[in-house]
């Protein structure tokens, strides 16, 4: 397993689905983790839960579509750490619609979330991560960012603009020993999509987890866990030489299908 140890590691959307598994694995692997969500239940009992073990993780209830949130959440972890290693953006917001039917209040929520909660992290840390002698940030694309899928548009817009921020922090920031890499899952099965179909196809449940499913050539939708290893990876020394890279990890959804 490539080991964290001494690295402080903020996490956004931590408690659940592909957050919650890279918070026990980065603390697993002996990182301190702060992750940060919006869902005081699931966030208490996950940092009771990982506690419990001996390793490190600390809950922050934080809404990074507020800049304002998120400047003072980072710079408090700073304050208590001195430090900050590793960022993992990974809270994000989905939608079903197209370029007709999606709402300008929709639209906006999703900037909000998952391209301007990005930048305020990304705007926040970065000057921190330079104070600390350097830092591995990840950010969470999608396949929706590098091929069309259907009523797809805000998310797939968010998503697209995801990736390009990541190509330019990387460039930016060679000389501060920072790296910034993005992932680009294609489906995972986590309760976000469990409640996704239960909201958007009710009484079609089971057919369309069954359709999603098949269409990641491989047969299956992505576990967190595995999501999580590739974070890990990311966030190790071992990535040392790896920085301004997108990585697929789709089942084959992208290359398979195009």
């Amino acid at each position: 397993m490539y080991t964290l140890n001494n690295k402080t590691a903020i996490i956004t959307g931590g408690s659940k689905g592909i957050g919650k598994a890279t918070t026990q694995l980065l603390a697993k692997s002996g990182a301190d983790v702060y992750f940060i969500d919006i869902d005081d239940q699931e966030g208490q009992s996950l940092q009771k839960e990982i506690s419990q073990r001996g390793q490190k993780a600390t809950y922050i209830n934080c809404n990074i579509a507020s800049y304002d949130d998120v400047k003072k959440t980072i710079e408090g972890i700073f304050k208590n750490t001195g430090k900050i290693d590793i960022l993992i953006n990974n809270a994000g917001i989905a939608h079903i619609g197209n370029a007709t039917n999606t709402t300008p209040e929709d639209f906006q929520k999703i900037v909000d979330v998952n391209v301007k909660g990005v930048f305020h992290c990304l705007s926040s840390c970065i000057p921190l991560m330079q104070k600390s002698g350097g830092g591995a940030i990840v950010n969470m694309s999608s396949v929706a960012a590098e091929l069309g899928i259907s009523d797809r548009f805000a998310y797939s817009m968010s998503k697209g603009a995801v990736s390009a921020m990541t190509l330019s922090v990387a460039k930016d920031y060679l000389n501060d020993n920072i790296r910034c890499n993005a992932i680009a899952p294609g489906r995972v099965h986590t309760p976000f999509v469990d409640n996704f179909i239960k909201k958007n196809y009710p009484g079609q449940e089971k057919e369309m987890f069954e359709k999603l499913s098949k269409t990641q050539p491989i047969g299956r939708m992505g576990k967190p866990e595995e999501i999580a290893g590739l974070i890990q990876y990311l966030c190790s020394d071992e990535a040392s030489f790896i920085t301004g890279s997108i990585y697929p990890i789709d089942g084959g959804f992208i290359t398979l299908n195009s």
